[in-house]
């Protein structure tokens, strides 16, 4: 009988077998204060109440149910083998509170509960040997704190992420464990249990869940914090305007707060002959837009937070580029400034940088009569500082830090993206990417002290590209007909890129630290993404959500959930 059968016999006695006081089941053999009871078609329980050792062996029971052993509270000792039940339900113990060794060995079980030990705080010694368990719940062991023997050895255990707990476990607590080897998967067959490594384990997964929809199609999404409270901005082209969202509180939603939008006041419209009337608002590769009699479309929406006061950058078609401010909080955004309206006639994207401790932004402009320029604040608005690329229509700037100093990346349709750096005050020419032509925008993240590009291409296959200290240097490709967006984005701790389509699923990747490339994660949908055009996320009431701005269809927003396989 092993370690099992020696403990019984001690606590049995030595010597003969005597007459119990109390009554003993058919099957069974007592003695004064033991059982032995075998091939018992179910559990007895007409015992003496001293009774401190019970052997059950080739019963009937096809599964230990709550408080099975509720009429022998006082037993130390209570042995399984050859049983035929499989299953442990919670509570199967309860009541045995004295309960020092419990053995269940060489049966069926497969299945056992997770508060199926619960309330066994004498407990010393606990085997599970040689059954057919492939994992063990999570907090099995929770309250067992006198454990000083376990052995778990002889089971059929798949070492996955269902084990990791397991693994963790061990050397926390103040016993022996026998845990003996592997059955799967294939590639941890027969390995010891205790030489697993639980840091090589993933068993870390997300989600993005579809959560709420934005009617209104928008070409950009930014997000900010005004006042301690984090904010989401649209630039809706059809509605001319920028659209402000914040969280309802009590909707649990997200709800619009402010729209900028409409005329403006006649001490900020450009010149005349910077509005080509009555022409479609083309964009490249983004489509018609059809013209708006009150307000050009909005291509981009780029705010700013400095102290109490909030500046929203909204970049129009055909020279109505202007700057909205709000003075201090409980104030309205209002129009202040009309935006180099001769050269920012077909703005593409807008950013936010700072130069020398001052505010600037950069506006790609895609016409050959404007160019990309950099605006600077003086004073109460902001001002030209240098005009950049002419002639080149830079569809995408994108404001990066290499070597400790401000660089400017600017994505054209007429030449390879070109690498400016800050240099005495002005934007000089470093170097431009190699083996990149027809990027349509560019976009970085740092991970791991490197600097990593995602290059969007509509034909042909987009981009990610690393810094080597002197140029970027390709490092992976993915397949990306009809992309405008490769936006990365750091979401808890997670480096994710996702990959916007307008012929199919829009596709997630995450970087994978150990390999440094980017994997497949999901798609994102239903709903599907109508001609995404960029994505941004925000951190609300402790839940994490990702906005979708879609071209030809609603803004979709998703939710980020945490999935813990080991569970």
């Amino acid at each position: 009988m092993g370690g099992a059968g020696v403990l019984l016999l001690l606590l049995a006695g030595a010597g003969a077998w005597r007459p119990p006081k109390g009554k003993c089941p058919l099957s069974c053999s007592c003695s004064k204060d033991s059982a032995l009871c075998e091939g018992s078609p179910d559990l007895p329980d007409s015992f003496s109440p001293t009774l401190l050792s019970l052997s059950l062996v080739r019963t009937g029971v096809t599964q230990l149910k709550a408080g099975s052993f509720l009429r022998v509270p006082t037993l130390h000792l209570l042995l399984f083998t050859s049983n035929s039940f499989s299953v442990i339900e919670d509570d199967a113990f309860a009541g045995l509170s004295h309960l020092r060794y419990l053995f269940i060995e060489d049966n069926e079980i497969g299945s056992i509960s997770k508060n199926a030990l619960r309330g066994l705080r004498s407990l010393t010694h606990l085997s599970l040997a040689n059954n057919n368990l492939e994992t063990l719940p999570r907090f099995l062991f929770r309250g067992l704190e006198t454990l000083t023997h376990v052995d778990l050895r002889g089971n059929p255990f798949q070492c996955d992420c269902r084990v990791l707990w397991l693994l963790q476990w061990m050397p926390t607590v103040n016993a022996s464990v026998g845990t003996g080897a592997c059955a799967g998967p294939t590639a941890l067959a027969h390995m010891q249990l205790r030489h697993l490594d639980p840091k090589t384990f993933k068993c870390r997964a997300i989600e993005l869940s579809w959560f709420q929809t934005v009617g209104e199609s928008a070409l950009g999404v930014e997000s900010f914090s005004y006042q301690g409270e984090p904010h989401m901005v649209l630039a809706q082209p059809f509605a001319g305007r920028c659209l402000i969202l914040a969280w309802d509180y009590s909707l649990q939603r997200f709800r619009p707060e402010e729209e900028l939008s409409g005329e403006r006041p006649a001490s900020v419209l450009p010149a005349p002959h910077s509005r080509l009337v009555g022409l479609p608002r083309w964009r490249p590769n983004r489509g018609l837009l059809p013209d708006a009699p009150t307000a050009p479309s909005v291509v981009s929406c780029k705010p700013l937070v400095l102290g109490p006061r909030l500046f929203v950058l909204a970049a129009r078609l055909w020279g109505g580029s202007q700057l909205w401010a709000r003075p201090g909080p409980g104030l309205r955004l209002v129009p202040t400034q009309a935006l180099a309206p001769r050269r920012l006639l077909r703005p593409n994207d807008a950013e936010l940088l700072w130069l020398d401790g001052q505010p600037c932004f950069v506006v790609a402009d895609a016409s050959k009569a404007g160019s990309t320029t950099l605006l600077c604040q003086d004073g109460p608005g902001f001002y030209p500082r240098q005009s950049l690329h002419a002639w080149h229509r830079d569809t995408d700037a994108e404001a990066l830090e290499l070597d400790g100093r401000p660089h400017l990346l600017l994505a054209s349709a007429s030449q390879r993206p070109v690498l400016f750096h800050w240099l005495g005050g002005r934007f000089e020419r470093r170097t431009d990417i190699p083996e990149a032509e027809d990027v349509y925008a560019t976009r970085h993240f740092q991970a791991g002290g490197d600097v990593f590009l995602c290059l969007t291409r509509y034909i042909g296959d987009s981009m990610v590209m690393r810094w080597d200290g002197s140029m970027f240097r390709l490092l992976q490709q993915l397949p990306s007909r009809g992309a405008h967006v490769f936006q990365p984005l750091l979401i808890a701790r997670d480096q994710l890129a996702i990959l916007g389509s307008d012929f199919a699923f829009s596709q997630v990747f995450r970087l994978e630290p150990d390999k440094g490339l980017l994997e497949p994660l999901q798609e994102l949908g239903p709903p599907a993404l109508v001609a995404p055009r960029a994505f941004a996320h925000v951190t609300m009431a402790g839940r994490r959500f990702l906005f979708a701005a879609c071209f030809k269809g609603p803004t979709q927003i998703y939710q980020h959930h945490e999935l813990d396989l080991s569970a």
